[in-house]
């Protein structure tokens, strides 16, 4: 008696549509962006009139890096530099940032770039995330430049996923333009929950983070805080799942 039998790559196929079908509809947490270069590219809305843009950038920044397997293993600590870069308009309106105010493993890594025009900011963005010397790249934009178009977001994810240095790239004042980033949000700052133990103190930071276009998670809102031993989040009011072939960069 015979019995028919499929091709093996006919079964491999749906298990492989599968696999990557639950891949495309895990929710975005805490830690899920250093497991691949998947999300490489950043883009994080946020207004000029307060540090959130920045702050959430350098929380995504560090939750990544920490969460990466290092690719200096056989030097033991990771010793790479950070890079930031911004225009002299986002310097203008945010500020430098201010080294005593970092986080303590980043003081002696970083590396600032303070460029003159959007395009020469975009330049050593660009050159950034080609260099696997950088551990992650920060950049400050202000606006809609003519620049920043699609083909220049195209380049810098491209660029970002082929050598494996993330970049998160924060827009201040600008409209939602056409992008090629495979994580986009929307911040402002939000209230900080009361301190443990002294109540007179400021609170943890926190945010209020809109991922409204992803590449691989459905778009959702979170309360971020930073509370000194990692980023926490805790997902706002559910929104309805979208399918994964909906989700675009």
């Amino acid at each position: 008696m015979s019995r028919s039998t499929m091709p093996a790559d006919k079964l491999a196929a749906p298990r492989a549509l599968a696999a990557c079908n639950a891949g495309r509809s895990a929710r975005w947490c805490p830690g899920l962006d250093g497991s691949g270069n998947s999300s490489c590219h950043h883009e994080i809305f946020a207004s000029a009139c307060e540090a959130s843009g920045a702050a959430v950038a350098l929380a995504l920044a560090l939750d990544g890096w920490h969460h990466r397997p290092c690719t200096k293993a056989s030097e033991g600590e990771d010793r790479r530099a950070v890079l930031w870069v911004q225009t002299r308009e986002a310097a203008r309106l945010t500020g430098r940032p201010y080294g005593a105010g970092l986080p303590a493993e980043l003081r002696h890594r970083l590396v600032h770039v303070l460029a003159r025009r959007p395009e020469d900011a975009l330049f050593a963005l660009e050159e950034g995330v080609r260099c696997r010397d950088i551990a992650f790249v920060l950049g400050e934009i202000g606006g809609n430049p003519r620049a920043l178009d699609f083909t220049a977001s195209r380049r810098l994810t491209l660029a970002a996923q082929r050598h494996g240095v993330p970049l998160y790239l924060v827009r201040l004042d600008a409209a939602r333009d056409l992008s090629s980033a495979r994580l986009r949000w929307q911040v402002a700052s939000a209230v900080s929950a009361a301190p443990r133990w002294n109540g007179q103190a400021p609170g943890a930071p926190a945010w209020h983070a809109e991922l409204f276009r992803a590449r691989v998670h459905p778009p959702g809102e979170w309360l971020l805080r930073d509370e000194g031993r990692g980023l926490v989040a805790e997902r706002l009011a559910d929104a309805p799942d979208i399918s994964p072939h909906a989700i675009s960069a």
